[in-house]
């Protein structure tokens, strides 16, 4: 996201325009959190995870009185037009709020999911994708050596694409995603095959919403069904949040961030 706010700086000063911050996201907006922004505060921050914003959960954006509150603090400091970042909520938010005051909002997507509507690619994905593909190998290996079969669950909620492309790319043997219903039945065929023939170490990738369950569970269901084999359960959790972003997606968000503001 830094690299996106970096972009969409300096694009708008080189035009002309003014630009404010707004910390925290609809939070900042309801409470005026707004900072101004010259092209020196986004100077050293194309290499950052996160975001120098900061971001935030804001339940009161979702009633009307939120967004009444938002909107006067927005004309209150004379800002003509907001850029989002975000996902799925964020551009739900932004999609209401300018259906409610023909407010001008643009959205540059940004979620490891890469799930939104319209976009063939989100800012945050190739970053996420690399930090997973890069700690399963390393478990990869522990698996191989100890003769253990890994369940590494990754974030991925309502997509899979995090599970799958990582899962591809590591060799995975099964790759249980929440658009799939069948995991469970190639699961069991991957634990009877690799019993059969005395394979006892491999790595199952599962997306954290699989309706089968998380890591745990479907680790746990496996302990009971083959008490045999050694199971052990890694979950990533928000470290594939975080860290230094690709080229990738560098290079993109800040195309994308031109683009917001042209």
């Amino acid at each position: 996201m830094n690299a996106a706010i970096r972009a969409v700086v300096r694009t708008a000063l080189a035009r002309n325009l003014k630009v404010t911050g707004i910390r925290r996201g609809y939070q900042g907006m309801i409470e005026g959190d707004f900072l101004p922004m010259k092209s020196s505060d986004v100077s050293g921050i194309i290499q950052q995870g996160g975001t120098i914003l900061k971001t935030a959960r804001c339940k009161e954006f979702q009633t009307t009185e939120g967004r009444a509150k938002a909107y006067q603090q927005l004309i209150k400091a004379g800002i003509d037009a907001v850029v989002v970042i975000g996902g799925e909520g964020s551009f739900t938010g932004a999609l209401v709020f300018s259906e409610e005051y023909h407010y001008p909002l643009i959205g540059i997507p940004g979620t490891i999911d890469n799930d939104i509507f319209g976009t063939d690619y989100t800012i945050g994905y190739d970053t996420a994708l690399n930090t997973v593909v890069e700690a399963i190998d390393k478990i990869k290996d522990t698996a191989s050596s100890h003769g253990r079969i890994f369940f590494v669950e990754v974030m991925g909620r309502e997509a899979g694409l995090l599970a799958i492309n990582s899962g591809i790319a590591c060799g995975a043997e099964v790759i249980m995603i929440p658009e799939s219903d069948d995991d469970r039945q190639q699961l069991d065929r991957f634990m009877q095959k690799g019993y059969k023939n005395k394979e006892t170490s491999g790595i199952v990738v599962v997306a954290e919403g699989d309706e089968v369950g998380g890591a745990l569970k479907v680790a746990e269901k496996v302990r009971e069904q083959y008490p045999e084999i050694e199971v052990r359960v890694s979950i990533l959790g928000h470290m594939q949040r975080g860290g230094s972003p690709t080229a990738k997606d560098r290079v993109s968000a800040t195309l994308m961030g031109v683009a917001a503001v042209q």
